[in-house]
């Protein structure tokens, strides 16, 4: 038995090209330039034997995902494969496709209390029916049981409250610290072990050290450089502020994962990242250290 990951999406919000943007990354997708292949946003689906499966993040994409990853068609009437959901945060963009999974059909969502908290604090969610959607906590550090054979653990990570909660923290955001309201997810079969971890501000000593013990990584890849979208005219803030290590520069990501062991896989990208640019220096760079970049239907099997 073998742990299997299909990643669904791999943009981070807004997708690529995003809706309104034609930056010079987006302008490539939208002339049908063949360096750069459309990504929905980031989510992923485990399983540990085939038949049941677990979506890591829901992101707005997942009807659209879900047509297009034949391991996820419905087996019957109201029966589909999809067993349960994992939620890293309480972003929008992890969270708002739960609400296309509303159609009376039985799974459970895991995530950490506060980020739970934060899911059911909009009267949205009551659309999904509480005779078939259970809801269940999980601490940090604590493995569970999930359908298809797959344990999980979710782990600290560097990172800042949700955007939309930004105003409640009176214009003081820390962008760096461990919250339950951004964490990682460790997924093991048998002796097989997977880390996803779509945002991360900063990779510290424990991060490192648990990394270190995957057989495969997905991490965080939402912009190049920190100034990327100042410099890009397509926002105000460094990705730094916006609670996303860059990938390049002193205290980059690349520095820190390209002697990690395993497969290292970079997902989250934003679009106006150059590595969606198949054959750009970025694109290079990183490849040459051995690390892949992720996109939509991609499978990986350990």
């Amino acid at each position: 038995m073998s742990l299997k990951a299909v990643v669904l999406g791999s943009a981070a919000g807004g997708g690529f090209p995003q809706w309104n943007c034609r930056c010079a990354v987006c302008r490539l997708a939208w002339e049908g330039d063949p360096s750069v292949k459309a990504r929905s946003q980031a989510s992923v689906a485990v399983s540990g034997d085939g038949q049941f499966w677990t979506l890591l993040n829901a992101s707005p994409d997942m009807r659209a995902q879900i047509l297009a990853t034949p391991q996820l068609h419905p087996r019957g009437v109201r029966e589909s494969p999809i067993a349960a959901v994992v939620l890293t945060g309480a972003e929008i963009d992890q969270t708002a496709g739960l609400l296309a999974l509303r159609e009376r059909h039985s799974f459970a969502i895991y995530g950490t209390a506060e980020t739970l908290a934060a899911v059911q604090s909009n009267p949205m969610t009551g659309a999904l029916n509480s005779n078939d959607v259970s809801w269940q906590v999980c601490p940090l550090g604590r493995p569970f049981s999930l359908p298809g054979n797959v344990t999980a653990t979710l782990f600290a990570v560097p990172g800042k409250v949700p955007l939309y909660q930004e105003e409640l923290t009176h214009g003081v955001v820390e962008t760096a610290i461990d919250t339950e309201l951004n964490v990682g997810v460790e997924l093991s079969c048998e002796d097989r072990r997977l880390a996803f971890v779509p945002g991360a501000a900063a990779l510290d000593a424990a991060l490192i050290a648990r990394l270190a013990r995957m057989d495969a990584v997905m991490f965080d890849a939402t912009l190049f450089t920190d100034d990327e979208m100042i410099r890009s005219g397509t926002g105000a803030k460094t990705g730094r502020r916006m609670g996303h290590m860059p990938i390049s520069g002193d205290g980059g990501s690349l520095a820190l994962l390209r002697d990690l062991p395993g497969r290292r896989i970079y997902t989250h990208i934003n679009n106006t990242n150059p590595i969606l640019i198949e054959g750009s220096p970025e694109r290079r760079m990183v490849e040459e250290a051995g690390i892949e970049v992720a996109y939509d239907g991609m499978e990986v099997v350990l």
